[in-house]
């Protein structure tokens, strides 16, 4: 059965790999063949040749390596806070947290990106936020609005809870501050691989946003916009052609 299940599910990757190699006019055409009358390399070389992809390869990298940075460390800053330390209105804090995964995040897409637009002193702009483009031409752009993640503060939160509270009292009273308790003692035993994981994947294919900032500034364009781009433009190809 395991076996199975794994044939199951590399069958479509190495479908699409095989049809990556067809020719013109191999792709949809029935009856359906699995692998290609002829290794053609001529979609490689369009691909190379429409989309910068070294360009938007790297926006992908820095874009997904700074949103999984910040999470991860706001996320265990705010955790440890909400979980471990008492002040007036932690609670209150906590439900407004809460209330950030409430709403989809494509809901706060406008408001962010007018708050880049007329962000002072960057793209031309005065130290009022107007006349140019503000940070919507920069790769700050791709990434200010993940840097914190509700989900993330609420994940980190929950499981620090189950650090026992005896521990840093004992640090505390050999002299730890909370910094050192929290980087010496609370981040080793947290090891956020899954938050890690899901925020790196999300980064990576995130598209709505991205497609957004793109049109301001193509050369912010991350490879998901891109493939999809070029995936369009291809489907225009073979539609236009099939109307002649």
């Amino acid at each position: 059965m395991v076996a199975t299940g794994a044939v199951l599910t590399v069958v479509p990757f190495l479908d699409m790999l095989l049809t990556s190699f067809k020719g013109p006019g191999e792709f949809g055409k029935l009856p359906f063949r699995f692998l290609p009358q002829a290794f053609d390399l001529s979609n490689y070389r369009t691909a190379l040749h429409q989309l910068n992809l070294p360009l938007l390869f790297r926006n992908s990298v820095v874009a997904t390596v700074v949103i999984t940075g910040s999470t991860l460390v706001t996320s265990a800053l705010a955790g440890y806070a909400l979980a471990k330390l008492r002040f007036p209105g932690r609670e209150l804090v906590f439900r407004l947290v809460l209330s950030t995964m409430m709403f989809p995040a494509f809901l706060f897409f406008v408001p962010h990106f007018l708050i880049l637009v007329h962000w002072p002193g960057t793209g031309g702009n005065d130290l009022l936020g107007r006349g140019g483009a503000g940070l919507t031409v920069s790769i700050a752009a791709l990434v200010m609005p993940f840097l914190v993640s509700g989900f993330g503060i609420f994940l980190m939160r929950q499981f620090m809870l189950s650090l026992p509270d005896d521990m840093l009292e004992a640090a505390r009273l050999d002299g730890a501050g909370e910094f050192t308790l929290w980087w010496r003692i609370v981040l080793p035993q947290t090891k956020p691989v899954t938050l890690t994981r899901l925020t790196f994947v999300n980064a990576w294919n995130e598209y709505i946003w991205a497609l957004l900032v793109s049109t301001v500034n193509p050369r912010l364009m991350p490879l998901p916009v891109g493939i999809q781009m070029l995936q369009k433009h291809y489907l225009r190809g073979v539609l236009f052609s099939g109307l002649k």
